[in-house]
């Protein structure tokens, strides 16, 4: 069978993204910007024009890194990862579940001890590539939120389905659901 394509402008620039079943009724278009380095640095761009003042940034491991690395480079603020295994380093990590469309069994993000608690009283920037559930989001919300950081704006490069209803997000682009 041949693979499908959903054509779409992000950060002015043209992408084919695939489709991919995730259930026997849904297709999702995967946006990945792992090895895109263009669309990255654009999308980077854009967003901080849409964000307010922030301190530092946070992401989920792993596809908001790319996009985290640019946007602390362009900005010049720190970002923070949230791991989702425990790392030998990681000294006394705060932690969170989480459950994903793109993720068949829950998950648990960790933060390290000594991020959070750099990350204390400061304006927080969530930084994520795609949202759609919501879920992931909520995790790094409850991350913050449990390192006392206080977020000032959740973003993303796009917004899934119902997301883009969503009024408390930051995003580029609107990504549909592919209903069969």
């Amino acid at each position: 069978m041949e693979q499908q394509y959903y054509e779409m402008k992000i950060a002015g620039l043209t992408r084919r993204l695939p489709l991919c079943a995730v259930s026997d009724k849904l297709d999702i278009a995967a946006f990945v910007m792992f090895s895109d380095v263009e669309i990255t640095v654009a999308a980077a761009t854009q967003l901080l024009q849409k964000c307010p003042e922030f301190d530092v940034m946070i992401t989920a491991e792993s596809k908001g890194i790319p996009l985290a690395y640019e946007m602390s480079r362009q900005s010049g603020k720190q970002y923070y990862l949230a791991r989702k295994s425990v790392k030998v380093y990681m000294r006394d990590p705060i932690c969170v579940e989480v459950k994903s469309i793109t993720t068949a069994a829950a998950q648990k993000l960790y933060l390290d001890r000594d991020y959070a608690d750099e990350m204390k009283g400061k304006r927080v920037l969530i930084v994520d590539d795609v949202i759609s559930t919501g879920e992931s989001l909520h995790a790094l919300e409850e991350l913050v939120k449990a390192a006392g950081g206080n977020i000032v704006c959740k973003a993303a490069v796009l917004a899934e389905g119902d997301a883009a209803e969503r009024s408390d997000i930051v995003f580029l682009e609107p990504l549909p659901l592919f209903f069969k």
